[in-house]
């Protein structure tokens, strides 16, 4: 019978702030980023990022934390309907650093945290019901009010036929065993602990941990010893995590010998950050055994998972994606240091992408030069230039709350010079957002930041898109190429260490020959060089060839490139028609990014004094409206070609 859930994480889910600066001490970090936490949501993005189904059952509180919890888990494809919202108790929050390679400081703040409130009443039969296993973890069976919760899930679970897994993850901080300083310290024996763990394995299927938490579980210091006990009290497969050595993983009667197990290989890599590899290795082991894999393969499954995440910073964002699982699995790397393998951090930076579109309807107002010239020519100012960008902005909410709908998805690119104002009202409202970084009318390109772009780029919201104009011809001189080209690797760069994603437009200059080859030899260029944006904005060519071309540059580069964005060179609706025409046909092309053929007239007249500001708004939103209808239009005419 299929079940709507492949497994239901039970327990901890939290932030982590991760130190970033490696190699020092936890008192010396200066600056953090901000990830998802917590044991069983680590493993629950990870199972969702290798194609399988998970949910959440856990506790938020009722705050900034616990919304970015909540909004990571099902941006990333994991069920938050278990999720309980808690308003009195805030949500978890862990310290975290890698000062060396033996050394991995962190500081749990769980005191009286929202995920520690889950009870009996947040469990029910029904959603145990409707999951292929539940997955417990140690920290949630060592409070009164946590450890019933679980044994109600498990005794639910049992009764419908869901196979239970316990993840032990042994933290003795979080048993009261250590000073709240010492959340990195693994182990602490605790005849107590035993106990109270072993309460728990009769329920289990699938039983594993490290050899020290088979030694807590188990309640004896010696690994074979404290095997031969949790299987006299469990009929679970248990399995044994050996860090570099792989795994080994006993289905039956305990062999009298430890090697006698299944043995599962580790990959040889550099160990980056062991936190959050255990998580990982859960993830892929689950990946093999719910969908009834043999054991082998799930321990190969695990291994390379947990290979991948410890070559990482952070835990839930280096869960690798099953595209990527596979890719390593079958090529390995030219690097024991992953995280330099180029090719595999960029499969892993596309395929973990959580922001998904659909078709975009973009209204670009990023133009700085023009309205420049607009005050220069009718006087005003910057204030003026940044009230005018303020009823562009407000057309394109009206026309996106009308116009756009389920089919379509609206944005703007807006440049922070005359609209810092308007860009905080934009984001975390579902708006595609761009910034542009370019210096206008810069060949060789130049960037406008007077600061270096990673700096400028660490101060934007993560979801805003770097867009870049590039002025370039596949016949520049290669001087002019080989410059512009490291300003790209720049760029490329600063997206990646920030986390955002690029845009590159391409323009070929006016006063050189074009043909239906100019833009697709321009983009190869560009990917020859190692140059792979997210995105790619176009101005629109009514040939079919020419398009053909684009798609087969894009295809054989970069699969995973999120497509192309028409621009509008402030063309008439006619030729723009033509163009949505020749687009349409083409699932490469995602959309359009038009400006001044929406506002350039209403701009005239508003700077002019002809137009007030309502017909401003009204003016804009019809042209943005009608645009919107003619690429619909285009689009409804033709099924996209998979080219």
């Amino acid at each position: 019978m299929t079940r709507p859930f492949d497994v239901i994480c039970m327990g901890r889910a939290a932030v982590d702030l991760y130190g970033e600066q490696i190699g020092g001490r936890l008192e010396d970090m200066q600056t953090f980023t901000k990830y998802l936490g917590g044991s069983p949501a680590n493993t629950a993005v990870g199972v969702a990022r290798l194609g399988l189904k998970p949910a959440m059952l856990t506790r938020v509180g009722d705050e900034h934390n616990g919304r970015f919890v909540r909004e990571t888990l099902a941006a990333e494809g994991v069920d938050v309907s278990l999720v309980r919202t808690d308003p009195k108790r805030l949500t978890a929050l862990v310290f975290l650093g890698i000062q060396d390679r033996e050394t991995f400081p962190l500081i749990f703040y769980r005191d009286h945290c929202a995920d520690m409130a889950i009870d009996a009443q947040d469990v029910a039969a029904a959603p145990m019901a409707s999951a292929t296993a539940l997955l417990l973890s140690g920290t949630h069976l060592s409070q009164p009010q946590t450890y019933r919760a679980c044994m109600t899930a498990a005794e639910l679970a049992r009764a419908a036929g869901t196979r239970v897994v316990l993840d032990i993850d042994y933290r003795p901080v979080l048993w009261g065993l250590t000073s709240p300083g010492m959340g990195e310290q693994r182990f602490v024996p605790s005849d107590q602990v035993s106990a109270h763990l072993q309460t728990v394995l009769p329920a289990c299927d699938l039983v594993v941990g490290t050899e020290e938490e088979i030694h807590i579980a188990g309640g004896s210091a010696d690994t074979h010893a404290a095997i031969r006990r949790i299987r006299a009290l469990t009929t679970a497969t248990i399995v044994v995590k050996r860090g570099p050595g792989g795994c080994v993983v006993f289905d039956g009667a305990i062999p009298e010998r430890l090697e006698d197990g299944l043995q599962g290989p580790g990959f040889p890599v550099d160990v980056y950050n062991v936190l959050g590899a255990g998580d990982a290795f859960m993830a892929g082991f689950l990946r093999g055994w719910l969908v009834d894999e043999p054991l082998a393969r799930c321990c190969t499954f695990a291994n390379a998972c947990g290979a991948l995440v410890v070559s990482r910073h952070g835990c839930a964002p280096a869960m690798p994606s099953w595209e990527e699982l596979q890719h390593f699995m079958a090529r390995g790397s030219s690097t024991r240091r992953l995280r330099e393998d180029i090719g595999l951090e960029h499969l892993h930076r596309v395929t973990t992408r959580t922001r998904r579109w659909k078709e975009l309807c973009i209204l670009a107002f990023d133009h700085r030069v023009q309205f420049d010239e607009l005050v220069a020519r009718h006087g005003g100012g910057p204030g003026r230039i940044e009230a005018f960008k303020s009823l562009v902005a407000e057309a394109a909410r009206r026309v996106a709350h009308t116009e756009a709908g389920d089919a379509l998805d609206a944005g703007m690119i807006l440049d922070s010079r005359f609209g810092q104002d308007i860009l905080p009202a934009l984001t975390g409202k579902g708006w595609w957002v761009a910034r542009p970084v370019e210096l206008p009318g810069s060949r060789p390109l130049v960037f406008e930041p007077a600061q270096p772009l990673m700096l400028e780029m660490r101060n934007w919201p993560a979801e805003h898109v770097a867009k870049c104009l590039v002025a370039w011809h596949p016949e520049d001189p290669a001087e002019l190429r080989a410059t512009q080209l490291a300003r790209l690797e720049e760029l490329q760069a600063a997206s990646v260490a920030t986390s955002h994603e690029f845009l590159v437009e391409v323009v070929p200059p006016r006063d050189m020959p074009a043909d239906d080859w100019t833009l697709a030899q321009a983009m190869g260029q560009m990917y020859e060089a190692g140059i792979r944006p997210d995105w790619w904005k176009l101005p629109p060519t009514g040939s079919e060839e020419a398009w053909d071309r684009i798609a087969t540059v894009i295809h054989e580069n970069d699969p995973h490139c999120r497509g192309v964005l028409l621009l509008g060179l402030e063309a008439s609706e006619k030729l723009l028609r033509i163009g949505f025409e020749a687009a349409a046909p083409h699932s490469i092309c995602r959309g359009f990014a038009v400006g001044r053929s929406i506002f350039a007239d209403a701009a005239a007249g508003w700077f002019a004094h002809q137009l007030d500001d309502a017909q401003v708004i009204a003016d804009v939103a019809a042209r943005y409206a009608r645009l919107i209808r003619l690429w619909r239009e285009a689009r409804a005419n033709h099924v996209p070609s998979l080219v």
